[in-house]
């Protein structure tokens, strides 16, 4: 078991909990990926599904195929995002709860 989140970043999809840092580390690995954070956005279905926001010089559908070569399906990003860049605080840490709005995916 892996629980090095913290616990407001904790996604819940379908009733099972999935932790972003874990899903991060695993991503991270993968060549052109500079930086990622994994978020949840909103789901009709599932509650929340699980996202990815990539910096770098690679493909979603690359940063799928990694995630599922490495991950349970549940963990797996159903929508990667290519962005610029990720928004953080003063210290430096990723602002996950601000990665939807910022795409456009909060209700």
């Amino acid at each position: 078991m892996f629980l090095d989140s913290r616990r407001d970043d904790l996604i819940i999809s379908g009733g099972v909990n999935v932790y972003p840092a874990e899903i991060e580390n695993v991503l991270s690995g993968l060549p052109g990926v500079h930086d990622v954070a994994v978020f949840g956005a909103p789901d009709e279905r599932w509650g929340q599904r699980v996202c990815a926001a990539v910096v770098g010089d690679v493909r979603p559908d690359a940063v799928v195929e990694h995630a599922r070569a490495h991950l349970a399906g549940y963990k797996c990003p159903k929508d990667v995002y290519l962005v610029e860049d990720l928004p953080r605080t003063g210290t430096g840490k990723v602002r996950r709860s601000q990665l939807a709005g910022k795409l456009g995916l909060a209700t």
